[in-house]
């Protein structure tokens, strides 16, 4: 009995020069820097499109297959991934967690906010509105860039407008974490904390004083 060959998902694109990509390897469209290998700068410099440094093919394939194996876990981890609220557990009421795991319980991210009241920070008591303090946003080796983190950040958002709380404040250091932060509508705050460090100078511990 003969058994047709499954089709091919990407039979009908085409490189640059016209020619099919290998049919026994995963490709998919370059639409950005990021969704291509080569596009060495891509985590790096935020340059607009005529000064990136190649040109951006059509479509882009691995043929590592240690990476297409990762590639694929990660494709599974965004289609089955979760995002829930976590409550409970001993922690006060203001404090926010979000998780996102897999439908077997594996932790792939995590979210933690807390919210912070005016009234004490400031020493009055005005009627002032409730803020939200983002103290992270992390998701584990391997299953980052496929949207986990922008999940995240869409349920802390969505709780934000069910609690009535309009404002969130976070602080950034690393570039990456200021791109990301932007990407999910962060912006520069006009009064920003200012980073202050103590710093003495480096040396031998001095030697005890010799007895007489």
């Amino acid at each position: 009995m003969t058994r047709a060959l499954p089709p091919v998902p990407h039979d009908d694109s085409r490189d640059t020069a016209g020619r099919r990509y290998p049919a026994h390897l995963d490709v998919w469209p370059v639409r950005e820097p990021k969704d291509w290998p080569g596009a060495w700068w891509a985590d790096w410099y935020n340059l607009p499109p005529p000064l990136w440094p190649l040109r951006l093919p059509p479509a882009a394939y691995e043929r590592d297959r240690g990476h297409r194996d990762r590639r694929r876990a990660a494709e599974r981890a965004r289609r089955d991934v979760r995002v829930r609220w976590v409550d409970g557990a001993g922690r006060p009421p203001t404090t926010w967690r979000f998780v996102a795991e897999l439908p077997d319980g594996t932790l792939l991210g995590e979210l933690r906010a807390h919210e912070r009241d005016l009234h004490l920070v400031r020493g009055d008591d005005g009627d002032r509105p409730r803020e939200l303090v983002l103290d992270g946003v992390l998701v584990a080796a391997g299953n980052r860039r496929i949207g986990i983190g922008d999940r995240l950040v869409a349920a802390m958002t969505q709780r934000m407008d069910e609690t009535g709380i309009c404002l969130v404040r976070t602080v950034v250091e690393e570039h990456i974490a200021i791109r990301f932060r932007s990407a999910c509508g962060f912006r520069v705050a006009s009064a920003r904390p200012l980073a202050m460090a103590l710093r003495r100078p480096a040396g031998p511990a001095p030697r005890p004083p010799r007895p007489p």
